[in-house]
């Protein structure tokens, strides 16, 4: 089954940290992806741009609106994404577990919603 692992954080923390706290989360990042990369758990994974970046659309009466950032204001912000393969959500939550963020944010896993046949096609 597949999970979708989000990375939640306080953008604040991040921009407060030095270049070599920086990096250092970075090279840990980077030894978790390589790590279920070898065990074939890893389907995809990115970073996101700050939230300033944001642009949250909606519809309302056939009109589309735009909005700059995104739409809830919360204390921590959506940074990046794993989208991994588990057995089960026991499984899903130990490899959340092992993403660096996980002790200082928080990491959502939901499992994502597969229709008949769309796991052999996404494979």
């Amino acid at each position: 089954m597949r999970y979708m692992l989000l990375i939640y954080e306080r953008e604040a923390e991040w921009v407060n940290m030095t270049e070599a706290e920086q990096g250092k989360v970075f090279r840990e990042h980077m030894q978790f992806t390589e790590e279920i990369q070898k065990s074939g758990k890893h389907l995809a994974s990115a970073p996101l741009q700050p939230t300033a970046t944001a642009t949250t659309v909606r519809v309302r009466d056939g009109q589309r609106v735009t909005t700059d950032g995104p739409f809830a204001e919360t204390r921590e912000q959506l940074g990046g994404y794993y989208l991994v393969e588990a057995k089960d959500l026991d499984e899903a939550v130990a490899i959340a577990a092992r993403i660096p963020e996980s002790r200082t944010g928080s990491i959502e896993v939901r499992p994502v919603l597969e229709f008949e046949g769309e796991q052999q096609a996404a494979s």
